[in-house]
């Protein structure tokens, strides 16, 4: 009886919004997984066009994309991971404990906005392959204008939505299906219509060595030319932009709801599944497919939607990978604007707020201009975020180095923190002032920002009582924490413990998912490497895209099944 009052007030409490139980913890492989398909996506055919249009040599692209990807990693690595592990709480549920109520629902509102904005751009996207199936128009204007589209918008979010709302692994076990194959899907669209370059650049089906190569890319695809006929962006554009894309993950902290649930810190480098992979990797090959498909096609890459790109690259299956790369980030981003919400509304579940903004996400996804509009949102939306993750950085690795108290504003009973606010404010308009200055590129403002609002907020905060000690208050937050993993592991005690699935047939099962897309990766090899003529090169990409299709539908058809027979043992 003793105990069960002693944990009464932890039962009241949503689970999200404690840490995470021990037994909750995940592998490297789901995080691998979770990466990997979250960031090979359908952005990566937005962004590979951009690089195109932004006017990027070949080397440039190469090289920069290659340094800024590698700096992402070791971000997520070395400044999210580390907290997020320590801490096992989300940077929603962390913030409340440093910043107090006033502003954990600012900055929670504005991260609702900003992940429900992009999930709904994902919805979009994906729904340009649909549209191109059904031969619905483009959507070329910041309004739907046809009510096709806007009921293929629908169906496509309600998938999303019904897989957001089961939580951490329902996200990362649908990404785990997908990762594998949206990675050979990305390199074989690039091995298809490479050839259709080359045949109208060089003359030949294949480049025959790696200087024709940059010589094919820099005449049909990285010019050094933008869409306005100037001199396009530099090597250090591109680093930064490759390591700006995802600061409001990493610098921003937001991926901690995501490593909290890591057994190490050190998991933080399997964020290089999304970065080498699918940013490095796939942005190169979707400049390929957009520049390919352009030729094909007979217009510029800046022309078309990711539907026709994928479409001329991968047939039938093009259809398939928009749809899937598209989910897979909007599932996650949804994820997200669901535990946000969640942190506003702390006496609703998480899966009621996540159905809510779910329902104004596919509203939202209806109007093209969101998904148009990608990239300046997500640049805004990092240098937004950026100063808070600052914050929490300072507070969490900063304090006990120089002898200031962690959670100080909480001990003094704050629910409005001047430290946190101000800085953040400050923090704004510095990163924003710096930037309507012109002073340094885009892509680094996060950069100074982030230094600028650390020492914004030390200063601030050694004001407002971090130089004090609390040594009751600290001895009450010990022994709350205490009682959680006790909490914990009671309930865990009374958990039903996951049979796993280890049967022969299963194991057939991914045999043959794994064969598929080696069979998959082999013909789009044919294609590059074996076609001497125009004519082969045709009939060898007809042949890709009829089996190719029919592995797509073997893969999936064989990694769900597995997978639910995995499941089935634990109903």
């Amino acid at each position: 009886m003793e105990t069960s009052n002693q944990f009464k007030q932890f039962e009241s409490l949503e689970e999200d919004q404690l840490p995470i139980a021990k037994n909750k913890l995940h592998n490297w492989g789901h995080f691998a997984g979770l990466y990997a398909a979250e960031h090979v996506a359908a952005t990566e055919f937005v962004i590979g066009a951009t690089f195109v249009a932004l006017g990027a040599t070949t080397k440039d692209i190469i090289l920069g994309l290659l340094i800024g990807n590698v700096l992402a990693v070791l971000s997520w690595t070395f400044i999210t991971s580390p907290i997020a592990v320590d801490t096992r709480l989300s940077l929603y549920t962390y913030l409340n404990k440093i910043a107090g109520d006033s502003m954990t629902k600012l900055y929670n509102w504005a991260n609702v906005i900003i992940f429900t904005v992009i999930s709904a751009a994902m919805i979009t996207v994906s729904s340009t392959a649909v549209r191109f199936a059904f031969n619905i128009p483009a959507q070329l204007d910041w309004y739907p204008t046809n009510l096709w589209f806007v009921m293929i918008v629908l169906c496509v979010g309600a998938v999303v939505v019904s897989i957001a709302i089961y939580g951490f692994t329902a996200v990362s076990k649908f990404s785990a299906i997908c990762a594998p194959w949206l990675f050979v899907m990305f390199i074989s669209g690039a091995f298809i219509l490479l050839p259709a370059l080359s045949l109208d650049v060089l003359g030949e089906t294949l480049p025959s060595s790696w200087g024709e190569f940059i010589n094919l890319g820099d005449q049909s695809i990285w010019t050094g030319v933008n869409s306005d006929g100037e001199p396009g962006i530099g090597l250090l554009e591109v680093i930064g932009f490759a390591w700006a894309a995802n600061s409001i993950t990493h610098f921003g902290l937001i991926d901690m709801a995501l490593f909290r649930f890591a057994k190490k810190k050190s998991y933080g480098l399997t964020t290089s599944t999304g970065m080498m992979f699918g940013h490095f990797i796939a942005w190169i090959s979707a400049g390929i497919m957009g520049a390919g498909a352009a030729v094909i096609i007979g217009k510029s890459i800046v022309e078309l939607d990711p539907g026709d790109v994928a479409y001329y690259a991968l047939g039938w299956s093009g259809f398939v990978i928009v749809i899937v790369a598209g989910w897979t980030t909007a599932v996650a981003n949804l994820y997200r604007a669901g535990l946000a919400a969640q942190a506003i509304f702390t006496k609703t579940s998480r899966k009621k707020t996540t159905i809510i903004v779910g329902l104004i996400t596919m509203v939202v996804a209806c109007f093209p201009f969101v998904f148009s509009q990608m990239l300046p949102l997500l640049t805004y939306a990092g240098l937004l975020v950026v100063p808070v993750g600052s914050i929490v950085f300072a507070e969490h690795q900063i304090f006990p180095k120089i002898g200031y108290t962690r959670y100080f504003a909480r001990y003094r009973k704050l629910t409005f923190s001047t430290p946190a606010i101000a800085s953040w404010a400050l923090g704004l308009a510095f990163g924003f002032g710096l930037n309507i200055l012109n002073i340094m590129s885009f892509y680094y403002l996060f950069i100074p920002t982030w230094i600028f609002t650390i020492l914004v907020y030390t200063f601030l905060a050694g004001k407002y009582g971090a130089k004090d000690k609390y040594p009751e208050e600290e001895k009450a937050e010990s022994e709350r924490n205490n009682n959680i993993k006790k909490f914990q592991e009671e309930k865990a005690e009374k958990e039903v413990v996951l049979i796993k699935d280890t049967s022969v047939f299963t194991k057939v099962l991914k045999v043959i998912s794994l064969i598929v897309l080696v069979i998959t990766l082999v013909l789009a090899c044919i294609v590059l490497f074996g076609s001497e003529t125009e004519i082969i090169y045709k009939e060898n990409r007809e042949i890709f895209y009829t089996y190719a299709f029919v592995c797509t539908v073997i893969y999936f058809a064989t990694s769900i099944w597995a997978l639910k027979r995995g499941n089935s043992l634990n109903k």
